[in-house]
């Protein structure tokens, strides 16, 4: 027996006990904290024993662990102290598993499915509160992304066609399944905090889900409730800030070349609109709380597909501006399509700079032009759907983050 089985065996026996401590706490008639750590000690002796004898003894091993449940629920059930449910029988037989994980697998995987499976035992009433709070249309969104992410992008084919071979089913379906992904978590967000939403973090979820939805929204509820302008803007105004985050997590999953380059001049950016947003909040310390506008769907299909022909037609927009009109002709396009959306001219711009295609400095650049350029479009938006001083309060802080993004982009080394 070599010392490292030592270690293994601990560390099995340490799992046991932290799964076992949350079925302690909650005194289950079935196992405790002593069964558990016993049932993942003997995991790991089993894991030794098998090279030593057969293979087999950890089958055997497994066979008398579940028999022993069956047999402690047969007592149970005579004695009137059944449990109806089964979490803790397989919770003892998944401790088994990981003790002979720990020695027989990667220690590593071991320990993290031994803290997952407490963590799980552990959070059982707010996992219950979760579910109850639950609604059909946020069980339609999550299954919609199963589909995005597992039926759909596996059975797309992986290789590049048509002009300048920039398009790939599979790549372009990739960026889909991220930003819906992205969307989902803003929208997760919402459901579990936006009744208690306070101004900003309206702002924040906002920002998450849709900037452009969020301003759209707001300036809207400038005409139909005077005197929420303040409000609008703040929401507004941080939504738009939270953008640079998300670009740059899209920049990250995409393209982590491009990151270092593009990080320096975005968190400029983000740090010019958390200043803005602590003034404009200061000023008027007596604004109420906001709660969120509730966002719609973010797993439709329909607009799963309209993003991923966007994305396409953006990724050869960009091809071929290269190509046809060199640098010029890039800034045209990213400022065309980044209008109504940023994330297309992102993840096309990153993809580019991952395969060599544009070089990083220009691809940030455009990144920027885009983000400028929809930051301007929201100020038409709040001009034309909002009430006045909603869109001169917006436009005198929307001009200044707009000078700044320009300067950035022409000035930046």
């Amino acid at each position: 027996m070599q010392s490292s089985d030592f270690l293994e065996l601990t560390i099995a026996l340490a799992l046991g006990l932290l799964i076992g401590l949350q079925k302690e706490r909650v005194e289950s008639p079935l196992a405790g904290l002593r069964t558990f750590a016993l049932v993942a000690l003997a995991g790991g002796v089993a894991a030794i024993l098998g090279p030593l004898t057969t293979p087999w003894v950890v089958v055997v091993g497994l066979v008398a662990v579940v028999a022993l449940m069956v047999t402690g629920n047969v007592v149970l059930l005579r004695s009137g102290r059944s449990d109806p449910g089964q979490t803790t029988e397989v919770a003892v037989v998944l401790t088994y598993l990981i003790g002979v994980l720990t020695v027989a697998g990667p220690i590593e995987v071991a320990m993290v499915c031994g803290a997952v499976t407490a963590m799980l035992l552990h959070l059982r009433e707010e996992l219950h509160t979760w579910v109850d709070r639950l609604t059909d249309r946020d069980v339609r969104a999550m299954m919609q992304f199963v589909v995005v992410s597992l039926i759909v992008l596996p059975v797309l084919p992986s290789e590049t066609f048509g002009p300048y071979d920039v398009i790939n089913p599979r790549q372009v379906w990739w960026m889909v399944v991220l930003i819906v992904g992205l969307n989902l978590v803003g929208y997760a967000a919402y459901r579990l905090m936006g009744e208690r939403a306070g101004t900003i973090l309206a702002g924040v979820l906002g920002g998450v889900v849709s900037s452009t939805a969020t301003t759209v929204g707001y300036a809207r509820m400038t005409k139909l409730q005077p005197g929420r302008d303040h409000v609008a803007v703040v929401v507004v105004w941080v939504a738009s800030g939270i953008v640079f985050i998300r670009l740059l997590i899209e920049i990250a999953a995409v393209a982590p070349s491009l990151l270092s380059v593009a990080a320096p001049p975005m968190l400029l950016m983000l740090a010019v609109f958390a200043v803005v947003a602590a003034i404009v909040l200061r000023s008027d310390s007596r604004s109420p709380s906001e709660m969120p506008i509730e966002p719609s769907n973010p797993t439709e299909l329909k607009s799963a597909i309209l993003f991923g022909m966007v994305y396409a037609v953006v990724l050869l927009l960009v091809a071929a501006a290269q190509d046809w009109a060199g640098g010029a002709g890039l800034y045209l396009a990213a400022t065309v399509s980044g209008l109504t959306d940023v994330d297309a001219l992102t993840l096309s711009t990153s993809r580019l700079v991952q395969t060599d295609r544009l070089g990083a400095s220009m691809g940030w650049r455009l990144i920027m032009t885009a983000a400028v350029s929809n930051l301007g479009f929201k100020l038409v938006l709040g001009a034309v759907l909002g009430s006045r001083a909603f869109a001169r309060r917006l436009a005198t802080v929307g001009v200044v983050a707009i000078v700044i993004g320009v300067g950035l982009i022409l000035f930046w080394p």
